[in-house]
């Protein structure tokens, strides 16, 4: 599945894998974040940490009506404070895929799988 960009040269079709990858890219980069963690996967309350291969594992990108929503699921560091993480990671996102392929992002629904000790 893709999804269209039209503009005045045309119209460009970007995967959804496309889509992950970037926002995952940029989710990884903030403060505060461990990793991505798979939203399937959640046994005994432990989540893994997925590797940069594996964003579409941890990033669900749904198209509705022409409005773009990301679900983005993430484990973040122990001692952040969680709801400023969860802000920036969402500016983050946004801001990558609107200068990178000129997307516009209806919302970006964060969703926190763990808190991990950092060394």
């Amino acid at each position: 599945m893709s999804i269209e960009v039209r503009n005045e040269y045309g119209t460009v079709s970007i995967s959804k894998e496309v889509i992950t990858t970037i926002a995952g890219g940029a989710a990884v980069e903030c403060y505060g974040i461990v990793g991505m963690a798979s939203r399937k996967q959640l046994k005994d309350g432990l989540s893994e940490i997925l590797g940069k291969e594996n964003f579409s594992k941890g990033v669900v990108v749904r198209n509705e009506e022409g409005n773009i929503d990301i679900d983005m699921y993430i484990i973040v560091g122990y001692g952040t404070k969680v709801s400023e993480v969860a802000h920036n990671v969402q500016n983050q996102v946004k801001y990558s895929l609107k200068k990178m392929i000129g997307l516009d992002v209806n919302t970006v629904n964060i969703y926190i799988h763990g808190v991990r000790v950092t060394s």
